[in-house]
């Protein structure tokens, strides 16, 4: 049987996205109104504290498109604490006017198919522990989309040998490396959480950038023939500044 490698885990992951029921929101007075995207900002305000105090982050997005206008990202070192995350969130009246139209439950995850043995703690280590554990940057632009490795009679991920797999995801990851510093990347494990296995969030001032990364990708055989994607969510921030224009009717 071929040997499934290990991987190293960092805090749980939620995507959610909602779409807004524009049309009850229109029927509802302006005061009112403002008085609701007051309530969502202490929320999200009161929950910047998990930020500073480095259990935790999340990320508030506008998507582009109809498939969803809302996608508000958690993380947290426990999967329980995101069910008192999304409960407290759907306890906002805000939500009242949110329509959920997608979620995602996974972890941060790094692959370990490359590392060389070490009596060293991965976890202690100074450039892995900030990878599992992040600070999500405030980028103007997100992308998320979840995937899975094909596994069919021509094409089974799965039954490849590790160093087969090894040498797929080298020459995978040198496409991403090219992308440093106009790309942030997080990849989260949802094996035994989600329908999909792995998610992919991508961060940067420039949209354009995903279109090339993903597009060069297609090209490398680890995506090519191995690769199956579901929907992509592509939006900008949602600021402080920004909020109560969002809703506004």
């Amino acid at each position: 049987m071929p040997q499934a490698p290990e991987t190293l885990d960092g805090w749980y992951s939620l995507h959610l996205l909602y779409a807004i029921d524009w049309s009850s929101l229109r029927l509802v007075p302006e005061e009112e109104r403002q008085s609701l995207v007051e309530e969502l900002q202490s929320f999200l305000n009161k929950h910047e504290q998990a930020r500073t105090n480095h259990v935790g982050d999340h990320a508030l997005y506008n998507i582009t498109g109809q498939k969803a206008d809302i996608l508000l990202w958690a993380l947290r070192p426990e999967l329980k604490d995101l069910n008192a995350f999304e409960n407290e969130f759907n306890k906002l009246k805000i939500t009242d006017f949110l329509i959920p139209t997608y979620s995602f439950v996974s972890i941060i995850e790094l692959g370990n198919y490359l590392a060389g043995k070490s009596d060293e703690d991965p976890y202690e280590n100074p450039h892995i522990k900030p990878r599992l554990y992040p600070e999500l940057p405030q980028s103007e632009y997100i992308c998320f989309y979840p995937m899975d490795k094909r596994r069919n009679e021509t094409y089974n991920w799965y039954m490849l040998s590790l160093e087969e797999r090894q040498e797929l995801m080298y020459n995978h990851g040198k496409i991403g490396r090219q992308y440093a510093g106009k790309i942030k990347q997080f990849i989260t494990g949802s094996v035994g959480f989600d329908d999909y296995e792995w998610g992919v969030t991508l961060f940067a001032e420039d949209p354009l950038q995903f279109k090339k990364i993903v597009y060069q990708m297609r090209f490398d055989e680890t995506t090519a023939r191995y690769g199956d994607f579901g929907s992509f969510y592509v939006g900008h921030i949602i600021t402080k500044e920004n909020l109560q224009s969002l809703f506004s009717v």
